[in-house]
């Protein structure tokens, strides 16, 4: 015997909160699709996503410190299975749909490009003409376009909820029948708060693994000293070196209590009791505690200043969007040099779009060996 879709999707609607996101209750597809027998549409939205070749790019490219050049930093991968575990962690403790904040989690940097965020702001810079570039966005793109494994349809077909929940940055939203809203599901917000948990934290873990950042002057920060007096009493069991790995992960841990108490009490306050209700409502309500966010401001703060504009980072990763802008700018004055799937797109999208969404789509160590093939140069 196996549990049918039919079962699962009634044992979410007993287990799940009144103002969670069911299966059953899915907005759809935007190609109509014969249900699975014995999995939810968002247990499927997570495998495609999964099966995906813009998923397994995302090993090649680079979250902080350029890819290849130490095997313990995080990649774009490892970054976004991190993301996954924490939104489920979140989805869960409060009564909401695990599998949708998982699938939203693991899509939502499938559109970045190589070369971190200095490789998105190169090519935002390049695009500036041409409707710019927002991995956000690109993302969208991977999935409901660039994508290319199924005969019917372009891209990944996902539900509705998860595509909704790729839209981060969108002001309103328009459902399949036209009507417009102001909130995303309470499982798109989750996913977004679990981003911003993962990076701050993991990036931390690894300015000081990297030796650019030191303990003494995170000394500075609430953030850390709170969590270092919750880790103290553990101190014992590890030496020097490795304390600081543990105070990190008090501030994770920290950090989804207070997002978990604090969304609870808006939830309730809030009075939602329905999907429709979270989506109607003016303000998200998933969130951290006032003293919480000033924190995580400081730490933002801290890491922009001595991490991510420190020159061993920003060289290195300058000399990447020095590459891709090169390559750019190769691809327009001779477009045969495009990928094949790339130069089928030129009509429709236009050159330097698909130029984009070629180089975008680059891992960083492809991108390395294409220029050196095209141009060269090491």
């Amino acid at each position: 015997m196996f549990k049918s879709r039919e079962q699962i999707e009634k044992d979410e609607l007993l287990t799940l909160g009144a103002f969670a996101v069911k299966a059953g209750e899915t907005l759809g597809r935007p190609v109509r699709e014969s249900e699975h027998p014995y999995r939810t549409a968002f247990q499927r939205d997570r495998a495609r996503i999964i099966h995906s070749a813009a998923f397994r790019r995302l090993d090649g490219k680079t979250q902080v410190f350029l890819n290849g050049s130490g095997d313990h930093y995080r990649t774009r991968l490892t970054h976004t299975i991190e993301v996954a575990s924490i939104a489920r962690t979140i989805a869960r403790a409060l009564s909401l749909n695990e599998d949708l904040a998982e699938a939203i989690a693991l899509a939502h940097d499938l559109g970045h490009s190589p070369f971190g965020h200095s490789g998105e702001e190169t090519l935002d810079r390049l695009m500036k003409e041409h409707g710019g570039f927002d991995h956000n966005v690109q993302s969208l793109r991977v999935v409901s376009m660039l994508e290319e494994k199924y005969p019917r349809f372009s891209g990944l077909n996902l539900s509705f909820e998860v595509i909704e929940g790729l839209k981060k940055h969108d002001d309103s939203y328009v459902k399949p029948d036209g009507s417009t809203y102001q909130s995303p599901s309470l499982e798109a917000q989750v996913a977004d708060f679990a981003d911003e948990i993962t990076y701050s934290s993991h990036d931390l873990d690894d300015g000081l693994d990297s030796g650019l950042l030191d303990v003494e002057a995170l000394e500075s920060l609430p953030i850390w000293m709170e969590a270092r007096r919750l880790a103290e009493p553990e101190f014992r069991h590890f030496k020097p070196h490795d304390q600081r790995g543990y105070i990190i992960r008090c501030i994770v841990n920290r950090e989804v209590e207070d997002i978990v108490v604090q969304s609870a009490r808006a939830i309730e306050k809030a009075g939602v009791t329905s999907v429709d209700a979270v989506r109607a409502h003016k303000t998200r309500l998933i969130g951290f505690s006032p003293e919480l966010r000033k924190q995580n401001a400081a730490l933002r703060k801290f890491l922009f200043k001595n991490l991510y504009f420190n020159p061993k980072v920003a060289t290195a990763n300058q000399r990447g969007c020095k590459l891709l802008e090169s390559f750019f700018e190769r691809l327009v004055e001779t477009p045969s040099l495009l990928g094949r799937k790339a130069r089928r797109r030129i009509k429709a999208e236009g050159l330097h779009r698909a130029v984009c969404d070629y180089l975008s789509g680059m891992t960083d160590r492809y991108c390395f060996e294409q220029y050196h093939e095209l141009f060269g140069d090491d």
